[in-house]
């Protein structure tokens, strides 16, 4: 049996949040171009090294960016928006971080999107397919040109190879590059980006070639689209796509995820490529399928450890998967995590805290290498002593997910003291400018999310399980772990404090269960609307304490209700029917909901804040007079 490994992607943030750190110094000015490349390619040579020392059969190069990836295929592909009028004197990292933060006019902690003053906005940003992950959208017109800029990409290849790894290099592919992209055509109307392929395809063309004589045996182009609800023009424009690209001669990994292919199954199993990866994680019923469809010499790469969760695989459960498809293959598969690990956080090791017992459940980025190596070892029926120890303690930590959360007590009078302090100056704040209904300004909370699974049975928080959410911002996500229960009041008592600093209503700002779910690394022994619903019951609880309390007026806030819309749109209806259902049992009858279209004001200094709040109440005033 011949098994080969490889990774989709990796973290690059680093295990200390390295990247974040030197980004943000060097948008402050403190740190030069040079020595955050050399951040850069000290970060890429530890995550090659860690893929080599799992047992990998292939380091992934081009996954890394110093702010997204699709921002790196702008330039990669010389397709950079006239609109912000680059000169030759700006150098290529210069022009990058412009289009990913506009022109600011004032210092900044690094996190923003700007303009200045002549309206140079940076590019949109918005949801990489459903996961918490932004990219920046590129902009497409008539006007837009292709060109190969693929010195950064040529580097870093070159890089792993002075290093010693065998390389597969991964790039976005043509048509998802295409279908990301936004239409901007001022003035005209009816242009329709996929125009475009033609000309975009011979520089596609030509980086391959380019890898090609640089010693790179297998490209993965990444197709995730083909688990969309595709117009017909776009699927059928994947054949001829391929079979242009497929002249090159270099071995093209088509890999697909986050959803099923379904009605595209037959098409991309026919497609002219040397491999195809397929998610088995979020489309496990299909791999069979995939597996009878594929023809015998081409190479399938499944995707069975989940690589946008931190729950420890289940061995045995992937090999009895894997076994029936390695037969079918003739013993010759390639082992994979389902998409880019870029979703998990870096690594367990510096989590010294976490209750142990708990920890021995998780897998992140680091950990999940080794899990793909395993199951190599396993499915080629030769493990060593170590592999074989590995298997042991895995089936152990399966075994033995449930436990007990273990709560911490919060709470201190010098604290309670500066939290009053707080809320009594956004009381002040807010009566001055004349609003009418008040909040209490959430100084205690240290996150929509975080705040309430603190105080929830159920949930357990890590210490450095950054994720990268876009550019230098990471987050770090809750883990649901058990049963979500609500062993007492969460929001009531500074809720009541701040009511009676004032006659005025004050608001309950709560945050929605579907929100809490989208927001968190979710247990996976049971159906999320389960989860939900668990989290809903809690909520409610707490909007009837608030009642009970003498609040009139409660916020849920729902902001990732359309986020956790499936990608297809056959499955909508059952993910709406368990998500309104969980907003339904928090809340409150329909006829009192207030609608608000839009988000809070949390991340805005105080100047900013009261120039809207200003606006908002003299628009209001007028209002009532007409």
């Amino acid at each position: 049996m011949t098994v080969h490994t490889h990774i989709l992607g990796f973290p690059r943030i680093g295990a200390a949040r390295e990247l974040t750190l030197a980004l943000e110094s060097h948008w402050r000015g403190e740190l030069s171009e040079a020595a955050l490349e050399a951040t850069g390619q000290q970060l890429r040579a530890r995550h090659w090294a860690l893929q080599r020392d799992a047992g990998l059969d292939y380091v992934t190069v081009g996954d890394f960016a110093l702010y997204d990836q699709v921002a790196n295929h702008i330039q990669l592909l010389g397709c950079e928006p006239a609109r912000f009028n680059f000169t030759p004197e700006q150098s290529p990292l210069a022009r990058y971080f412009t289009m990913a933060r506009g022109e600011a006019t004032h210092a900044d902690c690094g996190h923003a999107h700007h303009s200045n003053a002549a309206g140079t906005a940076a590019l949109e940003m918005t949801k990489w397919f459903d996961t918490n992950y932004h990219y920046l959208v590129p902009e497409l017109s008539p006007q837009t040109r292709f060109s190969l800029a693929g010195e950064r990409l040529l580097a870093e290849v070159a890089e792993a190879q002075a290093l010693g790894h065998q390389v597969k290099a991964a790039l976005i592919g043509p048509l998802t590059f295409l279908w990301l992209g936004k239409e901007k055509t001022p003035g005209e109307s009816g242009f329709d980006r996929l125009a475009l392929l033609e000309q975009l395809l011979p520089v596609y063309g030509a980086l391959l070639d380019r890898l090609k004589q640089q010693g790179v045996t297998w490209v993965q182009l990444d197709e995730p689209i083909l688990g969309l609800d595709l117009p017909s023009a776009w699927r059928s424009a994947f054949e001829s796509t391929y079979w242009q690209l497929n002249q090159v001669g270099v071995n093209i990994l088509l890999a697909t995820y986050f959803s099923p292919l379904e009605e595209n199954l037959s098409l991309t199993c026919r497609l002219p490529v040397a491999g195809l990866h397929v998610d088995g994680i979020r489309a496990p019923h299909e791999l069979i399928s995939v597996t009878d469809w594929l023809p015998a010499h081409k190479v399938l790469s499944v995707g069975i450890v989940d690589g946008r969760n931190i729950w420890r695989t289940d061995l045995d459960a992937a090999l009895a998967v894997l076994r029936p498809l390695a037969a079918k293959r003739n013993g010759h598969l390639w082992l994979a995590p389902s998409c880019s690990l870029l979703h998990v956080p870096f690594s367990l090791a510096a989590e010294t805290e976490l209750d142990s017992e708990i920890k021995t459940w998780l897998a992140f980025a680091t950990e999940k290498l080794s899990e793909i190596a395993v199951l190599k070892d396993a499915l080629e029926g030769h493990p060593d002593d170590s592999a074989l120890a590995a298997l042991a303690t895995f089936r152990q930590a399966i075994a033995s997910r449930r436990a007990s959360h273990k709560r911490g007590e919060l709470g201190s009078a010098e604290y309670e003291a500066q939290m009053c302090a707080e809320i009594a100056h956004a009381v002040g704040r807010q009566e001055a400018l004349g609003l009418d209904v008040l909040v209490h300004g959430e100084a205690e909370r240290n996150d929509m999310v975080e705040y309430f699974g603190e105080q929830l049975d159920g949930f357990i928080f890590t210490r450095h399980g950054w994720v990268q959410s876009y550019g230098s911002r990471c987050v770090k996500p809750p883990v649901i772990y058990g049963d979500v229960q609500r062993p007492a009041a969460m929001t009531v008592a500074w809720t009541v404090h701040a009511q009676s600093l004032t006659n005025k209503p004050m608001k309950g700002m709560l945050t929605g269960p579907v929100t809490i779910l989208q927001w968190s690394f979710v247990r996976d022994d049971q159906p999320r609307a389960a989860t939900a619903l668990q989290l809903a019951l809690a909520i409610r609880d707490e909007v009837q304490d608030l009642e009970t309390a003498g609040i009139g007026i409660i916020q849920v806030d729902e902001p990732a209700m359309r986020e956790g819309l499936p990608l297809r749109r056959g499955q909508w209806d059952a993910y709406l029917d368990w998500a309104t259902r969980a907003f339904r049992i928090a809340v409150i009858p329909p006829a009192q909901l207030w609608v608000n279209p839009d988000c809070g004001l949390k991340t805005r200094g105080w100047a900013e804040t009261e120039a809207a709040l200003k606006n908002m109440v003299a628009a209001a005033r007028q209002m009532r007079a007409a």
